[in-house]
C-alpha cells in the first residue's frame, strides 16, 4: 500500500475586518487541482473590502491507513479539502499567513484546530478532487473488524477486576 498525492492551488481571501487588534483576517476559499502558471500571491480577484489571491500550491496526500477520515469527508453533503495557514514568522512574504497543509482527512485538520495557532478551514472539495479521493478510498480501504474486548469477572480476593491494566478498574 502506498500514498497518493496530488497537486492543489490555493486561492485565500484578505477580508478588512472592524476589530480593535486587526485590520483584516484570512481565511481559504477555495482549492483547484494543478499547478498553475505565475507566481503565488498573485492577485485574482478584489472587491469592496476583500482580495482573494493565487497563494500557491501544495500537495494533498492520501495514505492507505486514513481511509476511515476519507470516508467520513466523502460521507458528507459537501466533502471538504481542509486547508491549514499558519503565521507568517520569517516574514517570507507580504503577508501574514503561510499556507501549511491541505488534507482530506477531518481528523488531521482537527489536530491542527487544537493549537489555536494555526487557521483551519474547510473548502468545497472539487469534483476532479472528489473522485480521485473516492477511487483511493474504493481502492485501499479494509475495514476493521470490531473487537469487543474481554472483560475478566471481579475477584473480590484480588481487591477488584483485572488488575492487569492499571488502577482495578474494569
Amino acid at each position: 500500500m502506498r500514498s497518493e498525492s496530488l497537486s492543489l492551488g490555493l486561492v485565500l481571501e484578505r477580508r478588512r475586518v472592524d476589530h480593535p487588534w486587526q485590520d483584516h483576517a484570512w481565511r481559504p476559499v477555495a482549492v483547484f487541482p494543478g499547478d498553475p502558471e505565475g507566481e503565488p500571491w498573485r492577485v485574482l480577484r478584489e472587491g469592496d473590502g476583500w482580495v482573494h489571491y493565487f497563494a500557491g500550491t501544495l500537495e494533498l496526500e492520501l495514505h492507505p491507513k486514513e481511509t476511515d477520515g476519507y470516508r467520513v469527508n466523502l460521507s458528507q453533503q459537501v466533502p471538504l479539502v481542509f486547508v491549514v495557514l499558519r503565521p507568517d514568522e520569517e516574514d517570507e512574504t507580504d503577508h501574514d499567513v503561510v499556507p501549511f497543509l491541505v488534507t482530506a482527512c477531518p481528523h488531521e485538520a482537527e489536530s491542527y484546530i487544537e493549537s489555536g495557532d494555526e487557521i483551519v478551514e474547510g473548502v468545497p472539495m472539487p469534483e476532479a478532487v472528489l473522485a480521485w479521493v473516492t477511487d483511493f478510498v474504493e481502492t485501499h480501504h479494509v475495514e476493521e473488524p470490531f473487537k469487543k474486548r474481554k472483560r475478566k469477572p471481579y475477584d473480590p480476593r484480588k481487591g477488584g477486576f483485572d488488575q492487569g491494566r492499571g488502577g482495578g478498574h474494569g
